[in-house]
């Protein structure tokens, strides 16, 4: 399971910038992940809480914003939304594609106090 060394870096990234702002607490945090990142969110949902224990994240607010995949055809350059990675332009069916939007894993915000 991934998610539980994804979701420890994201306290490491949360527990350096509230170091930075000097603040003690993470009120809410902001993630963007995209939909083709390879994460599963039931998986980070559940281990969430034990990863955040006794941490800056615990108690904070988590919202998640996912990133819908899209790429670019490498032969035809039309740009169409990708549900799987694997997936063939619509227009031309090539599978020569590269991929602009959906692979995203970014802290976006975090709201401290």
């Amino acid at each position: 399971m991934h998610e539980l060394s994804i979701a420890l870096g994201i306290v490491n990234i949360a527990e350096k910038e509230i170091k930075k702002a000097h603040k003690n607490k993470v009120e809410l945090i902001e993630l963007e992940i995209g939909a083709l990142a390879g994460i599963e969110f039931n998986s980070l949902d559940f281990i969430w809480p034990s990863a955040v224990k006794n941490t800056v994240l615990e108690g904070a607010e988590k919202k998640i914003n996912i990133i819908e995949g899209e790429a670019i055809c490498g032969d035809c350059q039309h740009i169409f939304k990708l549900k799987n990675i694997f997936d063939s332009c619509p227009e031309c069916n090539s599978y020569l594609k590269g991929i602009t939007k959906g692979k995203e894993l970014r802290v976006k915000y975090l709201e401290v106090s």
